[in-house]
C-alpha cells in the first residue's frame, strides 16, 4: 500500500506555493489581475528515501522550507512587481544561500540566543535553580515569538500575505478532505490547518523547553553552542510530532494538544478573497496535474 502523500504550500508576495510529490507550483496575482502560474520539478535530494525516514526528513524538509520557500518568495516578488514585462532578474545560487544564511543567522538570534541572554542576565543572578532558569528561557522564547508575529502582522503586506496563507489552508483542507476543488465548495473550509509552519514552529519552541532542561546550566559559551547545533534535532522531533499529530487529528486527546498551535494561527492567518483563494486553487491544480495525480491520496474520511 502506497504511503499517503500530504500536500502543503506556504503563502508567497501576491500568491501561493503548493509542494507535491515530485513538483513545485507557483501562483502569483500579476498588477494586472492575471494569473501566473510557474511549475519547477523538485531537487533528488526532497523527494528520495531520505524524505521518509523519521527524524532526518525532519532536517530534509527544514532545509526544503528554507530553500524552496526563500526562492518561492524572490520569484513571486518579481512577478508580483513586473509591470508587463517578462523579464525577470536570475538569483544566483550563492545570493540564495547568503539570504538564506542571514534569514537563519536572524531567526538563531531573536528565538534562540536572544531568551538565552536575557535569562542569564536578568533572572539567573536571583535564581539559583537550572531548571527554573530553563523554564524562564523558554518562556521568555516563546514570548518573543508571539510578539514577533503580532508586529509583523500590523505591516499591511503581510496582512496580504497572511490572507494568502488562510487560502491555501482552505484550499488544502478541501482537498484532504475529497471536495471538488471549486471556489464554492473551498470557502466553507477553516483557514487552519494540523499541519501548519505556525504549529510547528510553537511545537519546536515547547521541545526546546524539554531538550534544554536537560543541559541544566552549563557555561554561557556551551549554552550558546547548545542553542545553535541543536535546533536541526529539535525540528526533526518537532516534526515527527506535527506528522502524527496531523494523522490522528480525529483523536480527542491529539485534537486538545493541537489547540495552541491551531489558536496562535489565527496571527498567521486571515480570511481571503475569492481572487486569493482562486490563486491558491491555481497552485494546486497545477501542481497535481504535474505529478500526473488523478485523486486525493491524503483523505480524512
Amino acid at each position: 500500500m502506497a504511503r499517503p502523500f500530504y500536500h502543503g504550500g506556504q503563502a508567497v508576495i501576491e500568491g501561493v506555493m503548493m509542494r507535491g510529490q515530485k513538483n513545485v507550483a507557483i501562483a502569483v496575482r500579476r498588477p494586472n489581475g492575471e494569473l501566473d502560474v510557474d511549475t519547477q520539478p523538485l531537487p533528488s535530494i526532497y523527494k528520495g528515501c531520505l524524505r521518509q525516514m523519521p527524524f532526518i526528513r525532519g532536517v530534509i524538509i527544514l532545509i526544503e522550507t528554507l530553500v524552496l520557500g526563500i526562492g518561492a518568495l524572490l520569484h513571486s516578488a518579481q512577478i508580483a512587481a513586473a509591470n508587463g514585462s517578462e523579464a525577470e532578474a536570475e538569483l544566483s545560487p550563492a545570493m540564495l544561500w547568503g539570504m538564506i544564511a542571514v534569514g537563519v543567522a536572524f531567526a538563531v538570534a531573536l528565538f534562540f540566543l536572544a531568551p538565552l541572554f536575557l535569562t542569564r542576565y536578568l533572572f539567573d543572578p536571583y535564581i539559583s535553580s537550572a531548571l527554573a532558569s530553563n523554564l524562564i528561557e523558554g518562556c521568555l522564547r516563546i514570548g518573543i515569538f508571539i510578539v514577533y508575529l503580532k508586529l509583523i502582522s500590523l505591516i499591511p503586506d503581510i496582512k496580504t500575505v497572511f490572507a494568502y496563507h488562510g487560502a491555501e489552508h482552505k484550499v488544502v483542507n478541501a482537498y484532504e478532505a475529497g471536495t471538488p476543488l471549486e471556489l464554492e465548495s473551498v470557502r466553507r473550509y477553516s483557514t487552519a490547518h494540523a499541519r501548519c509552519g505556525t504549529s510547528f514552529l510553537l511545537i519546536v519552541l515547547v521541545i526546546a523547553i524539554v531538550v534544554f532542561a536537560f543541559l541544566g546550566r552549563p557555561d554561557l559559551w556551551l549554552s550558546i553552542l547548545s542553542r545553535i547545533v541543536l535546533i536541526p534535532v529539535i525540528a526533526a522531533i518537532g516534526y515527527e510530532i506535527v506528522r502524527f499529530s496531523a494523522a490522528h487529528s480525529h483523536n480527542i486527546l491529539v485534537r486538545t494538544l493541537l489547540t495552541p498551535g491551531l489558536a496562535l494561527q489565527a496571527m498567521t492567518t486571515k480570511e481571503p478573497k475569492d481572487s486569493q483563494i482562486e490563486t491558491a486553487l491555481a497552485a494546486l491544480k497545477k501542481v497535481i496535474e504535474a505529478d500526473e495525480i488523478a485523486t486525493p491520496v491524503a483523505r480524512n474520511d
